[in-house]
């Protein structure tokens, strides 16, 4: 069986480990995220490396470089899915990268160890905080998120013991600067920019940095057909004018501007003939540039308390996610884009990646490059994501490829530092 066909078949596998029956869900801690890391294992074990569960609940494995105890290269991306998942979004790269693993079993001793990753919590489905894996190995773990809860009340740190994990050996996940060379992730783009360029592989510039808010619209209820129109507070048509701003300030920046998306409205009483009084709604607001997006709130925040406070509204905001952009590594780029071009595409896209990656996780502790893959309609979080086959063989060559050009790299440098 050809690395590609291997690829598309063991995330086939991975997606009938799923918490429903009709459909694919596969959330942190969970028995089916344990059956997910323990399959996982077993294929490291098969590609030559040493695995283990780390104190996060990240599945891991490692092969050894030239001589036992070098820094590590990081290959890897998410197992997690969110609910109603496709099968591609994380799994994929974390099987690109075993493939990756075993081509590269006879090469001769690379300048620095081989690890896999699969990273147990990106999406957040379970607990509302994203990357919470990948936090964890990259030190910056949060002891506020021990009291996250779920939503049947699991805490954090229960469903940890529930797992089999010690919370108070989280920290343990944690590497240093100077165990790692860097982090290499795949993942599809979860966008439509490749199949309109009609390009196999992009490499990515940058991570959106991202903010997100709860608003909160508040009038007054009252009743729907004797409150006449000069004397109704109505939050619902005040925070329907905010979610149009809002979206006609965004798209007036353009593609490389900000994404700015309300994804979720709820309306109280929510009675057919009650104004309705209160409106909570949810904004996500990414850029590649946190001061272009830091500068789009300022411009939506003051245009959602003119027009407020124009119908007698209040509006309150409270902020509940900060994650800054992440620009991938120049030398990791080039890195990759020297292994796309070994593929035959010769003038590979650079991207900034709207969606989220343990990748801007990593990049408080090592430098990080990715490798995008066309997916058919830009389609992703949904159970019609789909790749083509030549594209995962075309990203398994430039992924291994991206990995000897930083062996070319880290002894280029350890021959100039001799000197």
């Amino acid at each position: 069986m050809s690395a590609e066909a291997r690829a598309l078949a063991r995330c086939a596998e991975l997606a009938t480990l799923s918490s429903r029956p009709d459909a694919l869900e596969r959330v942190h801690l969970t028995p089916e995220h344990a059956r997910a890391n323990a399959l996982v294992a077993d294929w490291m074990q098969e590609a030559g490396l040493r695995p283990w569960q780390d104190g996060a609940g990240n599945q891991c494995g490692r092969r050894e470089g030239r001589t036992p105890g070098l820094p590590a290269l990081l290959l890897g991306s998410h197992l997690d899915t969110v609910p109603d998942a496709g099968r591609y979004d994380g799994p994929l790269g974390v099987v690109m990268a075993l493939a990756v693993v075993e081509r590269l079993r006879d090469t001769a001793g690379l300048p620095f160890a081989l690890e896999v990753v699969g990273f147990g919590d990106e999406e957040g489905a379970r607990f509302g905080t994203a990357l919470l894996g990948s936090r964890a190995l990259a030190g910056t773990w949060d002891d506020a998120w021990w009291a996250l809860r779920d939503r049947d009340g699991t805490t954090l740190a229960q469903a940890f013991r529930d797992f089999g994990l010690d919370p108070d050996r989280v920290g343990g996940a944690a590497r240093r600067p100077e165990e790692l060379v860097g982090y290499l992730e795949a993942h599809i783009e979860q966008g439509p920019h490749l199949e309109a360029a009609d390009a196999s592989l992009g490499y990515v510039t940058t991570i959106a940095g991202a903010r997100r808010f709860h608003l909160t619209v508040l009038g007054e209820a009252r009743h729907a057909g004797g409150t006449p129109y000069s004397r109704r507070r109505d939050a619902l048509v005040g925070a329907s004018e905010v979610v149009t701003a809002i979206e006609r300030l965004a798209r007036a920046t353009g593609d490389h501007g900000c994404i700015a998306t309300v994804g979720r409205l709820e309306v109280s009483p929510g009675a057919v003939n009650v104004v309705p009084g209160r409106v909570d709604l949810t904004l996500d607001l990414r850029a590649a540039n946190d001061a272009v997006r830091d500068a789009m709130w300022e411009r939506m925040q003051a245009a959602a308390v003119g027009l407020c406070t124009d119908r007698g509204l209040r509006l309150e905001v409270v902020e509940t996610h900060s994650a800054p952009a992440a620009p991938c590594a120049p030398w990791l780029q080039r890195a990759v884009v020297d292994g796309i071009r070994s593929t035959g595409q010769p003038s590979p896209p650079g991207l900034w990646s709207r969606a989220g990656h343990d990748a801007m996780a990593l990049a408080a502790v090592t430098d990080v490059g990715m490798l995008f893959l066309r997916c058919h309609d830009g389609i992703s979080h949904h159970p019609a994501e789909d790749v083509r086959e030549i594209d995962v063989a075309r990203g398994i060559a430039a992924l291994e490829q991206a990995v000897l050009a930083v062996a070319r790299d880290v002894d280029a440098r350890a021959a100039g530092g001799a000197a």
